[in-house]
């Protein structure tokens, strides 16, 4: 057994994740669901590590021994996947995320059309939300390649690590990844404005600092993606505002009321039918009211708003949920799994 035969069978068997656990049979993720290989060797930490390092450069194993983590990209039969490696009970693990070698489009996503709108300002923020393997990152990939093959435009990417390559279109792309093209991610931040920009995408918003850089970038007349965990739009808006020491929190609010063009959250079900997973969103745009209820500290209100505002374009998660379930796409115990507000979503299903 060696590494490429494992990453043979995590492309053939069109898996999300590989893992590697010492003490454990490798692992595939596909459709959301780990399935353990059995017919291949249990991994013992010897055989685990021998297989990691495998594919880690000298320079790389250096961090791995000083940090007891890295993260990497990594180039493998034309296709790419996103790498951690992590000490575990003092045993070196790895999880391989298969990134697409096809950027989609919205609509081969199965997302909604509106989402595709998102392209088009020339500045402000959209925020992507959700747990993590739930498709943020393709999702944004597929904003930004809408940009990439229509507008002539500098986008950047900040990125730990780079995951989608861009094919070549109208716009140029620099995609920077942390550790080989930068040393951190506040650096990156700082200098992306002298890099004369139009588009920025920050892979996540991690603490005060980025959360900051990300405000200033947007505020300059840029046009910016990045990502948070989070459940639901309201919460979105909340811990983005909590990111920052109470003393500027009003401040944050005039400016997030001002510069977030979307919230946009996402989770992937697994469908009635079998055939893999589809999404479910909830999307909150940007309008009067949703820049009045920010700037005043009242995200709560955001709820009842997503709820009556559907001709606005507005869609609420659990609106969403009980259309995909009234089309037979998932089941009612999945609609109400996923339910970030079960009550609200029992009312639709009575």
């Amino acid at each position: 057994m060696d590494i490429n035969q494992l990453l043979d069978l995590t492309i053939e068997r069109q898996a999300s994740d590989l893992h590697l656990v010492a003490e454990h049979y490798p692992t595939l993720r596909v459709d959301g669901i780990l399935y353990p290989l059995p017919t291949l060797s249990l991994l013992s930490k010897e055989i685990n590590q021998q297989l990691i390092f495998s594919f880690l450069t000298e320079e790389q194993k250096e961090n791995l021994l000083a940090n007891k983590e890295l993260d990497l990209g990594y180039e493998y039969n034309k296709n790419r996947f996103r790498v951690n490696v992590y000490f575990s009970r003092n045993a070196i693990n790895a999880s391989f995320r298969l990134v697409p070698l096809q950027i989609k489009t919205i609509e081969e996503l199965n997302l909604p059309s509106t989402l595709a709108n998102l392209s088009k300002p020339k500045q402000g923020l959209v925020l992507l939300t959700g747990p993590t393997g739930q498709g943020k990152s393709t999702t944004l990939a597929s904003i930004i390649n809408q940009i990439n093959l229509t507008m002539a435009k500098h986008i950047i990417t900040i990125e730990d690590p780079v995951e989608f390559i861009y094919p070549q279109g109208k716009s140029i792309i620099s995609q920077r990844e942390l550790g080989s093209d930068t040393h951190s991610w506040n650096m990156a931040l700082r200098s992306v404005l002298r890099e004369d920009p139009d588009v920025v995408y920050v892979g996540e918003i991690r603490d005060y600092d980025s959360a900051q850089s990300v405000l200033n970038v947007a505020e300059t007349g840029h046009l910016v993606f990045s990502t948070l965990h989070t459940a639901s739009a309201p919460e979105t808006v909340d811990r983005f505002i909590n990111i920052f020491p109470s003393h500027q929190q009003n401040q944050v609010r005039t400016q997030l009321a001002s510069v977030l063009n979307a919230v946009v959250v996402q989770r992937l079900l697994p469908r009635e039918d079998s055939a893999g997973r589809i999404p479910a969103v909830e999307f909150l745009p940007r309008n009067a009211a949703v820049s009045s209820i920010i700037r005043d500290g009242k995200p709560y209100l955001l709820d009842n708003l997503l709820q009556t505002s559907e001709g606005e374009g507005f869609i609420f998660l659990e609106r969403y949920l009980f259309k995909l379930y009234s089309e037979g796409k998932i089941s009612k115990e999945t609609a109400l799994a996923y339910a970030v507000r079960p009550k609200d979503l029992e009312k639709y299903l009575k």
